[in-house]
């Protein structure tokens, strides 16, 4: 591999680990601007768990824009991330509504009454939905919600003008008949099904959306109800659906009596539909946010404006640990898979303001790296198996170009970010079933400690990182440089030393994410920030923002089965190494 900027002064190392020692560098420098060493070791031949992704699960409020020219565009996108099956989860899927879409709102009109009260249902606009979604080859995690006007115990008003006044409106409110609500269900698995057939097994469904908050104007026993009733009519269409929840927010001191309670009531309570003892729960879901902070100065720019963005990965960590700690405490639940029903650095995807013009470059996907990564390590602490962490992300449409919103693409055009998922979707090999990858016992002095980040954050020193996966003769290796705060350092300086190689290996390649690398929105700020840019423009944007090799493959000599790498890796930087032995 070429050297990368890379100020190494590498002879004595390349020796000693040739000659089957790796030396040891200096402890990561502390305090912004300090220039960094670091070793990072991959162990080939030690596998330390079986690798599941958890990274390819992806939402949004808004389902109208995923049958939209560019929402199709993203799915399919997505879907070739890996050959990992990606999951999608909409809001909205119940929602009274002519399928018009806007920031935090969508429609499927699914119900409706007669003047005598007789139901009505409509599927057409739901069937756009989920035929993008089986076109991309999408699964969907199917969202039962929100309330139909019809069937709202206080429908009016009914629709809400976000971003003023009350979100939560008539959608947000227990049915007027439950039977009714029950029979619209069926009706709507039953429907899926004959559309769908098989395949309908490999689906996720869950009810309702963060129901201890007001997304729910009901009780916490009433929403037990509404979730008794809603497995059930599921279940009787069809008797193996995966069913989870509750999607509750936090875990925080708020979050945490609702969600135990709802476990207890899965494990005890009398289930509302059955007359008998506990519900189906096949996963438990609950959303871990973070919580940026803007410090001073001009909004919307980096390091030559005394104002930043500063994330709080430890915020959203802790919010993931607290949830596992509820579910580790329940003897009959802790084997029970989690989805992190939306992980991300902050609570409100559809929310715009320069300040969020974070998510447009490297951080939003850096700060994505470090928070599963860091999910995995708090999963192993525990004990537990999270089985997806669903990022609250896609796409808007009829917005300028960039526009703060946290997406995954702008108007067509691919962010940084995606590029990170790209990333990611690499680990546990390209062409290979990944049901057969493990992870490979990796270690850097440049990692923070799990506890320091979880408690602290990410405040002080860089957390220069790494995670490796093989899969039979594939070595994949990504690595990242992630602070919280968004201004400019001196890049880490890294070597990268393998060993456990058997015979010759070929390097195939690297690729990176970072200001200067993958990233549509650097260029488009170099060609002025057009607003709508023009076609040209735009076919310009979308070279800019694909994946591309920063290293083309070529052989590498491999001796007693090590080799090296030295390269540096800038901050908010995140990038994969990939080998493929003979």
């Amino acid at each position: 591999m070429k050297n990368q900027q890379s100020h190494f002064s590498l002879a004595a190392v390349l020796v000693a680990i040739v000659c089957g020692g790796i030396p040891s560098f200096a402890q990561h420098g502390s305090g912004q601007g300090a220039a960094t060493d670091v070793l990072i070791q991959v162990h080939a031949d030690q596998p330390a768990g079986t690798y599941i992704p958890i990274w390819n699960f992806f939402g949004a409020d808004e389902p109208n824009y995923i049958y939209a020219p560019n929402g199709q565009k993203l799915l399919h996108e997505l879907s070739t991330l890996s050959p990992v099956p990606v999951y999608f989860r909409p809001h909205n899927l119940f929602t009274t509504g002519n399928g018009d879409g806007s920031p935090k709102w969508g429609s499927t009109n699914v119900y409706n009454e007669r003047p005598d009260g007789t139901a009505v249902y409509n599927f057409e606009i739901t069937d756009r939905i989920f035929d993008a979604l089986i076109a991309a080859r999408v699964r969907p995690l199917v969202e039962i919600g929100f309330m139909p006007e019809a069937l709202s115990t206080h429908p009016d008003p009914y629709r809400h003008t976000f971003p003023k006044g009350d979100i939560f409106t008539g959608w947000t409110y227990p049915p007027n008949d439950e039977a009714k609500w029950a029979a619209l269900v069926k009706a709507y698995a039953t429907h899926l099904k004959v559309r769908y057939g098989e395949q309908t097994s490999t689906w996720l469904w869950e009810v309702w959306n963060e129901p201890d908050i007001p997304y729910w104007h009901g009780t916490p026993e009433q929403y037990d109800r509404l979730y008794d009733i809603s497995a059930a009519a599921i279940r009787s269409v069809l008797p193996a659906a995966h069913i989870g929840g509750p999607e509750a927010t936090g875990v925080s001191d708020h979050s945490e009596p609702f969600l135990r309670q709802f476990l207890e009531h899965c494990s005890h309570g009398r289930n509302a539909a059955t007359g008998g003892i506990g519900t189906p729960l096949d996963f438990i879901s609950y959303h871990p946010k973070g919580h940026p902070t803007f410090v001073g100065g001009a909004p919307g720019e980096r390091s030559s404006s005394p104002g930043w963005v500063v994330m709080s990965i430890g915020t959203q960590l802790r919010a993931v640990e607290r949830g596992m700690q509820v579910i580790a405490s329940y003897p009959e639940w802790r084997h029970t898979p989690i989805i992190l029903g939306e992980s991300d650095p902050e609570g409100c995807a559809a929310c715009k303001g320069t300040q969020l013009g974070y998510r447009n470059g490297p951080l939003y996907g850096v700060s994505v790296a470090e928070a599963t990564m860091r999910t995995y390590e708090l999963a192993r602490k525990y004990g537990l198996t999270v089985e997806g962490a669903v990022t609250w992300a896609f796409e808007f449409e009829s917005e300028p170009a960039f526009a703060s919103f946290r997406s995954l693409a702008t108007d067509g055009i691919d962010k940084p970010v995606l590029n990170v998922f790209r990333l990611m979707g690499m680990l546990g090999g390209v062409s290979k079933d990944v049901s057969n990858a493990v992870w490979l016992k990796t270690a850097s002095n440049g990692a923070l400690p799990l506890e320091q980040v979880v408690q602290q954050s990410v405040t002080g020193a860089d957390d220069v990182n790494a995670v490796a996966t093989r899969n039979g003769s594939e070595v994949e290796v990504l690595l990242w440089n992630y602070h919280d705060a968004d201004l400019d350092a001196p890049p880490a300086k890294v070597l990268l030393a393998l060993d456990g190689l058997r015979g010759d290996a070929i390097y195939e390649s690297d690729y990176r994410v970072d200001q200067s690398h993958s990233n549509a929105y650097a260029a488009w700020q170099k060609m002025g920030s057009p607003a709508q840019p023009s076609a040209e423009q735009t076919e310009a944007l979308q070279r800019a923002g694909a994946l591309k090799e920063s290293v083309p493959s070529h052989r590498v000599t491999v001796r007693q089965g090590k080799v090296s790498f030295a390269f540096s890796i800038p901050r908010q930087g995140v990038m994969l190494v990939r080998l493929r032995e003979p």
